[in-house]
C-alpha cells in the first residue's frame, strides 16, 4: 500500500482516483536537444513521493539532477549532460565532460587518479560513464498495493583484443517512497581474465550540502593526502564555499550491521527541522568508501563514493594488493540505495 500524498492508498483507490497511473507516477522518456547536449537520450523518472529524477540513458545510465519536493538533491557541473562524443579519455579529459549528477559511474576495468599500469596509460576515473547503454526499457508494474517503476538497461565496456565486461542495470523506485534503488550485474563476457574496478560517484550539493552540514558516517577517517590532512578532525564538517579551495578526500571504514550493511548520511540543520541524504551498501560487495570534499565557489559538492577499491589509481590498487578482477564468465553484484531523510 502506497502513502501518497500524506494517505495510504490501495491499488483499487488509487486507480479510481485517477485516470492513469502517470497521473502520479511514470517514466517518460525524451531527447535533448540543445548545445553540446543535443542528442542525448534521457528519462525522467516521478514516483508520486515528490522524488524526481532523470537518468540518462547515453551516459550509461547514470543519475543526473535529483529532485525532492522541488529541492535540488544532486550537484550539476557547468559541463551539462554532455554528449558522450565529447568524451577526452586522456589524462584529465574526464573533467571536461563531467556532469556531476547524483549518480555517475566509474570503471569498469580502471578508475580513480590517472596513472600507467603495466604499461597502459590510463585517463581519470574510466569510461563508462560515457558509454551509452543498450536494450534500455522501462515499466511500471504492479505488485499487490505497490507500484514500482524500473528502468534498466546494457552497458558495455569492450575492446578489440582486450577486456570485455558488460554491466546489467536496474533502477527502481517504489510508488510514495523517497529511495532509489540500484541494481547492478557485472559480467565478464571475453576470453580473458580482466581487472575490474567499479566506483559509485554520489554528488550532492546546495541546499543539502551548505554551511553546517554534516556527513554522519561512522568509522574511521584516513587522509588520502597532504591536503586532506590539513583540518582532517573536521573531515565531517562543511562551511560556506571558500575560493580556491583544494579538494579533500578522505577514506572511511564504514562500521556494517549484522547484515553487512553501512549507511552514510549528509544532515543540513537549516532545512527545516534538518532534512538530508543517505547512502546504504552492502560492504561485502562495495567495501571502500570514499567521501569527497569540494568546497570551493561553483564546484560546491560532497561526493559520498562507495566502490570495490580506492580512488588512488589501478597502479596503486594492484600495488596494494586491493585490485580485483573477473574470470571469463564470472559475475559480480552491487546494490546500493540512495534516499531523502
Amino acid at each position: 500500500m502506497a502513502l501518497v500524498y500524506n494517505r495510504k492508498l490501495t491499488k483499487h483507490e488509487l486507480l479510481q482516483l485517477t485516470g492513469d497511473i502517470s497521473q502520479i507516477a511514470r517514466v517518460k522518456p525524451h531527447i535533448l536537444r540543445d548545445g553540446p547536449e543535443s542528442g542525448v537520450y534521457a528519462l525522467d523518472v516521478t514516483n508520486g513521493s515528490g522524488l524526481e529524477f532523470s537518468i540518462i540513458a547515453d551516459r550509461g545510465l547514470d543519475i543526473s539532477s535529483a529532485r525532492y519536493n522541488g529541492m535540488s538533491l544532486a550537484w550539476r557541473s557547468g559541463c551539462m549532460d554532455r554528449n558522450p562524443a565529447f568524451f577526452e579519455s586522456d589524462g584529465f579529459g574526464w573533467l571536461q565532460t563531467f556532469t556531476g549528477g547524483l549518480v555517475t559511474t566509474c570503471g569498469l576495468t580502471w578508475n580513480g587518479a590517472p596513472c600507467e599500469d603495466e604499461g597502459k596509460a590510463l585517463g581519470l576515473h574510466g569510461r563508462y560513464s560515457h558509454l551509452p547503454a543498450t536494450n534500455v526499457s522501462y515499466n511500471g508494474v504492479w505488485r499487490g498495493d505497490d507500484y514500482f517503476l524500473e528502468v534498466s538497461g546494457v552497458v558495455r565496456e569492450t575492446s578489440v583484443f582486450g577486456d570485455k565486461l558488460q554491466l546489467t542495470r536496474k533502477i527502481t523506485v517504489k510508488l510514495g517512497e523517497k529511495v532509489i534503488r540500484i541494481h547492478d550485474t557485472v559480467e565478464n563476457i571475453g576470453s580473458l581474465i580482466s581487472p575490474h574496478m567499479i566506483l559509485y560517484h554520489i554528488n550532492f550539493g546546495f541546499p543539502i550540502v551548505d554551511a553546517d552540514t554534516r556527513l554522519v558516517a561512522k568509522g574511521k577517517s584516513t587522509p588520502r593526502d597532504a591536503d586532506a590532512e590539513i583540518d582532517s578532525e573536521h573531515y565531517n564538517l562543511m562551511h560556506s564555499p571558500v575560493q580556491g579551495y583544494r579538494e579533500k578526500c578522505y577514506f572511511i571504514d564504514l562500521e556494517e550491521d549484522e547484515t553487512h550493511h553501512a549507511t552514510a548520511s549528509l544532515i543540513n540543520p537549516k532545512l527545516g527541522e534538518g532534512a538530508g541524504v543517505f547512502v546504504r551498501i552492502d560492504k561485502r560487495e562495495l567495501p571502500w568508501f570514499t567521501e569527497w570534499k569540494m568546497l570551493g565557489h561553483g564546484e560546491y559538492v560532497v561526493g559520498l563514493e562507495p566502490g570495490n577499491c580506492l580512488v588512488l589509481g589501478r597502479k596503486r590498487e594492484r600495488e596494494a594488493g586491493r585490485l580485483q578482477s573477473l574470470e571469463p564468465g564470472e559475475t559480480r553484484d552491487y546494490h546500493l540505495e540512495i534516499g531523502v531523510l
